[in-house]
């Protein structure tokens, strides 16, 4: 098998991630103009690069963030194993105080390593993790060697515990902000090694 080099990203923003709104799988929001806006920048610092295959998830917010390459004619296939994970009853809700304090609550949960531990009606990062790795598999395996990946905050942190082989637990190690870049490099002994890490230089000339 050819070795993969995956330039996974995060999507641009959206009205909810301004207005601090939850927004998981259950919330299929556009991004806004400062989230084109960064479709574009990126797309201009690396539209030279020889993509051989896409994925975004099955929510519209990852597709519009790489559409400029998706306009090229590169094979595009949506993986809804990439969906962001479920937040449940609190998908919409703006993070008020309490939740703020819930939300704490739970990421202490997952630190301390009860991962089936989930919000109200969503899902788990065990739960996040069983259908990511379907999603991997299907990348790994799939044609070509360059690949774009367009992805979720949450769902990107399980993703890239998985393909480095990291705790689920220590996963809010891997950073993440609208449009950042990781660029991930197969090895030899086929292991991923982190080439950029929520790399945001294409993203300098945003306002």
């Amino acid at each position: 098998m050819n070795r993969k080099k995956i330039y996974l990203v995060r999507h641009g923003q959206t009205d909810y991630n301004l207005q601090g709104v939850v927004q998981g799988s259950g919330i299929d929001a556009p991004i806004n103009a400062t989230g084109r806006a960064q479709a574009q920048a990126f797309f201009e610092a690396y539209k030279e690069v020889e993509f051989d295959q896409i994925y975004h998830t099955a929510l519209i917010r990852t597709k519009q963030s790489i559409q400029g390459f998706i306009d090229l004619g590169i094979s595009t296939r949506a993986l809804s194993e990439l969906n962001e994970i479920s937040w449940g009853d609190y998908e919409g809700t703006p993070m008020t105080p309490e939740e703020g304090e819930y939300y704490r609550h739970m990421l202490h949960q997952w630190q301390q390593g009860n991962l089936d531990y989930a919000i109200a009606g969503g899902e788990s990062p065990n739960t996040v993790a069983i259908r990511m790795k379907r999603g991997i598999d299907i990348v790994l395996s799939g044609p070509g060697e360059t690949i774009l990946v367009c992805m979720h905050g949450r769902a990107m942190r399980i993703f890239l515990s998985l393909i480095l082989k990291t705790d689920l637990r220590d996963m809010d190690q891997y950073e993440h902000n609208n449009l950042c870049l990781y660029l991930l490099e197969e090895s030899e002994d086929d292991v991923f090694e982190v080439k950029k890490f929520n790399d945001q230089e294409h993203l300098r000339a945003v306002k």
